[in-house]
């Protein structure tokens, strides 16, 4: 039986759906195969013959030879097995050339609903072998048609579809459908539905990828993005560092005249990018990390806790810890140490003597000691002047009143 235009509906298949023609042959066997089983009182030892080049499409019913014919559907005499076979014998199998046509509706039906579900089935795994290959990977994506009620976007992956809730789209951002964008692959999960991929524009990574892609010094190994820390639509620092002393991390990252961060502010529909630079030194690392603010001192805690005690001027105080301590938090999440800001004039509260700047000697400190219990003890004699003073003014005007 000629059916060529089965393989070409097959090739389009593949074209358009990215279905490889093989496994929908397969499918179409196996269909075929539960449709002599429904038709032929549950024979399905079926034979199909497929030839893509020329068209050819058949199918044979295996029957066994014997002796004495007992099920029709299952077996075949020696005499008609030789009459297809001229040289069959007893307990050989003969394949019976059938005609698909003459298949019962409910054959036909189920062999439709195999085939259907054999697309299905290739587009998921298609879907799931193209997540896969771009899982923690940053791509491009056309935007498809956006829920008015939620704000969930579905976006086409190349050939495969996916969501981008409300939530993983980047603060106020209003998409469109036919908007090209790009996502972030975090995740890819294989359930009952189909694959599924986690796809976001807040994951901090999300701007790790944009770099990677803006910069080729960050690309090519040359420049190092140590940490990042952001709260999507807002704000986000980044800390990189050169292995190359002749290569500027932060100038690389910013580009001529800021083009190369100018993209990717675009991207981000606006959103603020701190780039600073990575030290191994933990009190020039969070000074930095609290840019744009001028940092006095840094002290560290001397019990390990990464912990650290920072003193600003306290007209950068409110610049120090930002808006709703949005400054001081993305600084503490991009060096991983535990930040108190304090102003410059004075610190409120009982002082704590875990706290070292590290450039004290033993006997710098002694001496700072010494001068401070000397200093507590002027301070000490003050306040007794004055309230012996006090004293003194109180009993005076006493006595004139008298």
């Amino acid at each position: 039986m000629n059916n060529s235009e089965l393989f070409e509906a097959l090739a389009l298949l593949e074209k358009e759906r990215g279905i490889p023609a093989d496994y929908m042959l397969s499918q179409i066997q196996k269909a075929i195969i539960i449709a002599c089983k429904n038709t032929y009182g549950g024979n399905e030892d079926a034979l199909v013959v497929m030839n893509p080049l020329t068209g050819e499409f058949d199918v044979y019913l295996q029957k066994v030879v014997v002796e004495l014919v007992q099920d029709k559907d299952r077996e075949i005499s020696l005499e008609n097995a030789r009459k297809i076979k001229p040289g069959a014998d007893y307990g050989e199998k003969v394949g019976i050339e059938l005609d698909p046509k003459q298949f019962g509706r409910i054959a036909v039906q189920t062999a439709r609903s195999i085939i259907r579900q054999g697309i299905r089935d290739g587009e998921k795994g298609q879907m799931m072998q193209e997540f896969q290959s771009r899982h923690n990977e940053l791509v491009s994506a056309t935007v498809e048609r956006v829920d008015p009620k939620t704000g969930n976007a579905t976006i086409r992956i190349k050939k495969a579809e996916a969501v981008l809730p409300k939530s993983e789209q980047v603060g106020d951002e209003v998409l469109n459908e036919g908007d090209h964008i790009k996502v972030y692959i975090v995740d890819v999960q294989n359930g009952d539905k189909g694959p599924r991929a986690l796809i976001s524009r807040t994951h901090p990574d999300f701007v790790k990828k944009l770099f990677e892609t803006e910069v080729p010094e960050i690309y090519d190994g040359t420049v190092e993005i140590k940490s990042v820390s952001r709260e999507a639509g807002s704000r986000t620092k980044m800390a990189v560092f050169s292995k190359d002393s002749e290569v500027d991390a932060v100038g690389a990252c910013i580009g001529s005249r800021g083009a190369r961060v100018g993209t990717i502010v675009d991207e981000l529909n606006g959103e603020k990018i701190d780039i600073i630079e990575y030290d191994e030194d933990p009190k020039k690392y969070v000074a930095a990390a609290l840019s744009p603010a001028t940092v006095v001192n840094v002290e560290v805690a001397i019990d390990g806790s990464k912990s650290c005690r920072v003193t600003v001027p306290d007209s950068q105080l409110s610049l120090a810890i930002g808006n709703k301590g949005q400054n001081a938090r993305l600084a503490a999440k991009l060096t991983g140490w535990k930040i108190d800001i304090r102003p410059e004039s004075g610190f409120f509260g009982e002082e704590d003597d875990k706290f070292t700047s590290g450039n004290e000697t033993e006997a710098e400190a002694e001496e700072n000691d010494e001068t401070a219990d000397q200093m507590l003890g002027e301070s000490l004699d003050m306040e007794v002047a004055d309230i012996e003073n006090t004293q003194e003014t109180e009993t005076v005007i006493e006595d004139t009143e008298e």
